[in-house]
């Protein structure tokens, strides 16, 4: 007698549709977290990176200030580092100049913020012409708060700079800045300044 051939019935076949679904789903589900969380992470890592910059940055150019003052856009007499609470102007010693151009090494360079980006520009000459402005560079945005304090000689801190109350005095012996990140919280660095040279014994 001939035996009836074996198979799926429609309600097995039907029962395993409905598990590979169900599975298929939970893989992509499982897949689509894995794609958002590395997409968050690698916006949380680009954002540190530009606020690593942006220390870094500040840092190297205040720990190169020079003593030698500018003429500003009226021909008047701009100190070597000119700052207020919210921002900071001065020059600076590196300016790399790869391609041996006739120019100075100096460089004069300001910190700003502008609606919530903190900027850096740099001056293309030392002493300017009139109604130059600075080729300026966004650092960081989503800058909360930006404030600035200078440690004076006489070992006080002052909002601003050059102090008129203490003379003798051409750079600050440190620069202080913070700023206010809604993601990383506050940041703030204490940079010391190159001291000014000695003076030459006498002979």
């Amino acid at each position: 007698m001939k035996r009836p051939s074996s198979g799926f019935t429609l309600i097995e076949l039907l029962v395993a549709l409905v598990v590979f679904a169900a599975l298929a789903a939970a893989a992509y589900g499982g897949l689509a977290a894995i794609a958002r969380t590395r997409g968050a992470l690698a916006v949380q890592q680009d954002r540190f990176a530009a606020v690593t910059r942006t220390v870094s940055a500040l840092e190297r150019d205040l720990r190169q200030t020079v003593s030698r003052p500018v003429l500003g856009n009226d021909s008047a007499t701009l100190p070597a580092l000119a700052g207020s609470a919210e921002s900071i102007e001065f020059s600076r010693l590196g300016f790399a100049n790869p391609r041996a151009e006739p120019r100075s090494n100096l460089e004069r360079v300001v910190y700003a913020l502008d609606a919530g980006t903190l900027r850096r520009g740099h001056y293309a000459v030392l002493d300017r012409a009139p109604n130059s402005v600075p080729a300026t560079t966004a650092l960081l945005d989503r800058v909360g708060d930006w404030r600035l304090r200078y440690y004076g000689c006489d070992g006080a801190w002052r909002n601003a700079w050059p102090p008129r109350d203490v003379l003798g005095c051409d750079l600050p012996r440190a620069v202080e800045f913070r700023f206010t990140l809604a993601d990383f919280g506050e940041i703030r660095r204490i940079v010391e300044l190159p001291s000014p040279l000695p003076p030459k014994a006498s002979p």
